[in-house]
């Protein structure tokens, strides 16, 4: 068997255990290499704005590797003393969410500066009310083509995060096939997973339909229609998470999967939910 086929069996197969019920890791395993974790600092917002220094020292004690920022805190323009820090705690500044605001005029050059200085690769825009917008859509993928251009030279890119709206749709396409469809390779469309799911889509799918553009992935345990035999933590919701994190490892080009935690059931805090998700995840990775 030659590598092209061997590489195409085991894509095929990884897919096909998965429709099938059957785990399908060690297939992806052999297909891809692991996947580094990290975590949306979203996910324990509170913490971080009351002390960062101690809730970034908490999410490496956890055993992340990397972090996603939702704000700077303390280190608002201070990339330097933010760098230390994560170096200290042995933490990787993975990516960034920033407004779209943040690519154009002379933003962009103060935007780069923070983040090569920081060592975020990605740069990513949580939301845009543009991109639902007939319209409006069509400049805001430019924005990301023209920025996607200045960045990939630097060896950073930029890229989109999507809720559900994202999917309405557009005749027989939804905006978030016509982004992609608009923007270039480049550009990353960092997709989570849980809104996906809730949109009463298939995450899996949607990397297959865009291959190698889910640099970045948000793992977010979410429960879909109100079933009271879920519960928002890793393993234990509605998402399917076998099938993504063998699309990931597959098709997906991920670089990264993201905990983002943003319910937290039984009572437990931002903290214990997310250490929970995270003792999921390690247990099928």
């Amino acid at each position: 068997m030659t590598q092209v086929s061997r590489r195409h069996f085991i894509k095929s197969s990884v897919f096909a255990a998965a429709a099938a019920g059957l785990n399908p890791f060690s297939l992806a395993r052999a297909a891809g290499k692991d996947i580094p974790i990290g975590v949306q600092l979203y996910s324990v917002r509170g913490d971080c704005a009351k002390d960062f220094d101690a809730a970034l020292a908490q999410i490496a004690k956890m055993g992340f590797t990397g972090v996603e920022f939702a704000g700077y805190h303390k280190y608002g323009g201070k990339a330097k003393e933010l760098r230390a820090k994560l170096d200290d705690l042995g933490l990787k500044g993975i990516s960034t969410h920033i407004g779209t605001g943040s690519f154009k005029g002379d933003a962009l050059k103060g935007t780069i500066e923070f983040h090569q200085t920081v060592g975020c690769k990605f740069l990513i825009v949580p939301g845009d009310g543009a991109f639902t917008d007939p319209e409006k859509s069509k400049e805001l993928a430019e924005t990301f083509n023209k920025t996607a251009e200045v960045l990939k030279p630097l060896g950073m890119a930029c890229g989109y995060h999507n809720h559900t709206k994202e999917f309405t749709k557009v005749g027989d396409k939804t905006y978030y096939d016509l982004f992609a469809e608009r923007t270039s390779a480049d550009v990353v469309l960092e997709q989570d997973c849980g809104w996906s799911a809730a949109a009463g889509l298939q995450p899996a799918d949607l990397m297959k339909k865009f291959p190698g553009r889910t640099k970045l992935v948000h793992f977010k345990p979410t429960v879909v229609g109100g079933d009271k035999t879920k519960k928002a933590i890793f393993g234990e919701d509605s998402v399917d998470w076998v099938t993504t994190l063998a699309a990931c490892r597959t098709v997906g080009g991920t670089e990264w999967l993201l905990i983002e935690q943003e319910v937290y059931p039984d009572g437990k805090s931002p903290m214990e939910c997310t250490e929970l998700s995270l003792a999921g995840l390690k247990k099928i990775i």
